[in-house]
């Protein structure tokens, strides 16, 4: 790998220029001192408010107070960002790592929320623990009968409250699609096994989350690295806290326990620790082995690699653990190892012509052209960053493909962003965390407001900050440019407050 530090800035006659008005410096003294307690305060109260967001309720029982709790949580996360920007290097460094554990232990104060993703991920480490394919039966099958316990299956009388469904044969679960097989990829299956292997009797959701807590600190640690030996250390804590501190984070990473969160340390990892190579290739399949969405990241991975040998080895490794990894699986189940991923995709909607997600397309084309503009869309922007990227900086056009795609295709899942998280966090574009943002209101919002006006509203909002920032940071970098005299191709991209 080629680290590649941020250039040493010139004027003219080989002068140091004027710091960029992106840089923040180091504050010193009283000042930093000041920054320090600053920070820590707002990390604090950012706990708090996420732990008493959490204890409120659900999103059927209360889905305004969580919005509401979530828009006081973003407030006093993109606070402390802004003010860990003047604290001293080292010093920062420890309050990220210190503020991601705590934010993590916030969202470890109470059962899932807003999710039953979780509980679908401990039926299948069970079944798996039974030497039982995750694939061969869903969990309302009469063969899984003696896997059955009175958690994931309650008695009848208790039949009611959040996440509780019944099946049209009477049986009480919290598993959510019980009559249809796992959609889960063989990477993620693999994580669910060995956190049952490695959980106590009787722990129930505990271990899922705390398993979402490693993997959001590892990706915290991660990216330290990463931005460290990539770019700018001063500046390093503050873009790693874009994804330590993050609400989200702690609301689906770890509170909900969403498996996104084991592929987007493989995503990182790929991106930030290895060149474009088999390595890069084999983290990259084992990310998509966990679910599907970070093949988005693949032509970052190959920004500017226009050698076929190249392009082919990290192609090929991707692939190659894909098919590895399946291989187990497809000689057990045969075709069932897809589970029920296609009705998934259908139900959806991303089948064609059955379209009710791409909000943003739908309000200048008919429904019937929304989803091939959308691939198409998508498909370009895919050669452009694989054609054009910067392949110092392969994070770059990960974040732009990934959040377009969301952009384009609306959903309603606030979870399928956290990639987009850390590749913010990696990059410094800040207004890519709107689609974050727009998911979270789509999804808790939509009991209360209209589905398809209050996805256009929300996903166009975050459409237009991006595309606002984006001319916005692209003039101010041709200014900085003009007054320091060097050529365009040397400029430092302005990454906004981090």
């Amino acid at each position: 790998m080629t680290d590649t530090a941020a250039p040493h800035r010139q004027g003219p006659g080989g002068s140091a220029a004027p710091p960029s008005p992106a840089r923040s410096i180091p504050a010193t003294g009283h000042r930093a001192r000041t920054s320090i307690a600053l920070t820590a305060v707002l990390l604090a109260a950012l706990a708090a408010v996420l732990v008493t967001t959490l204890q409120t309720g659900d999103n059927h029982s209360a889905p305004g107070r969580l919005l509401a709790g979530y828009a006081v949580a973003w407030a006093l996360f993109a606070a402390a960002v802004w003010t860990v920007r003047t604290v001293p290097a080292r010093a920062a460094t420890v309050l990220v790592l210190a503020g991601s554990a705590v934010v993590a232990v916030a969202g470890l104060t109470t059962q899932p929320r807003t999710s039953t993703d979780m509980y679908r991920y401990a039926w299948d480490g069970r079944v798996q623990a039974a030497g039982i394919s995750p694939y061969a039966h869903p969990p309302a099958a009469p063969q899984l009968t003696r896997l059955r316990d009175d958690w994931l299956f309650p008695p009848q009388q208790a039949c009611k409250g959040w996440g509780i469904a019944r099946t049209d044969d009477s049986l009480c679960v919290r598993i959510n699609r019980p009559t249809v097989p796992t959609i889960y990829p063989p990477v993620a299956e693999g994580w669910y096994l060995a956190v049952h292997a490695l959980s106590p009797p009787d722990s129930r959701h505990k271990p899922l989350q705390v398993g979402g807590a490693v993997l959001a600190f590892g990706t915290t640690l991660a990216l330290l690295r990463v931005l460290r030996r990539r770019g700018d250390p001063q500046r390093a804590p503050a873009r790693a806290a874009l994804w330590a501190w993050c609400p989200a984070v702690a609301l689906e990473a770890v509170n909900n326990a969403h498996i996104d969160t084991l592929g987007v340390l493989f995503v990182v990892l790929a991106l930030g620790t290895a060149t474009a190579g088999i390595r890069r290739g084999a983290l990259l399949g084992a990310a998509i082995a966990v679910k599907i969405l970070p093949v988005l990241a693949l032509p970052g991975a190959l920004s500017g690699q226009r050698g076929p040998v190249r392009v082919l080895r990290v192609a090929a490794a991707a692939a190659g653990t894909v098919a590895l990894v399946y291989l187990p699986h497809v000689a057990a189940s045969g075709a069932g190892v897809l589970g029920y991923l296609p009705g998934y995709l259908q139900e959806e909607g991303y089948d064609p012509g059955d379209v009710h997600r791409f909000a943003l397309l739908r309000l200048v084309l008919p429904d019937a052209a929304a989803g091939a503009t959308a691939a198409l869309l998508l498909a370009l922007i895919g050669l452009h960053v694989w054609w054009r990227g910067d392949p110092a900086r392969p994070w770059r056009g990960a974040l732009l493909l990934t959040g377009a795609a969301l952009l384009l295709f609306s959903p309603n899942y606030p979870w399928y962003s956290l990639l987009v998280v850390a590749l913010v966090a990696m990059d410094g574009r800040w207004e890519w965390l709107t689609v974050t943002l727009a998911g979270t209101v789509l999804y808790l919002a939509g009991r209360l407001l209209p589905g398809f006006p209050l996805q256009a509203c929300a996903y166009g909002a975050a459409a237009l900050v991006i595309a606002t920032t984006a001319c916005l940071r692209s003039g101010r970098a041709r200014r900085i440019t003009r007054s320091s005299g060097r050529p365009p191709t040397t400029v430092e991209p302005v990454t906004g407050s981090a």
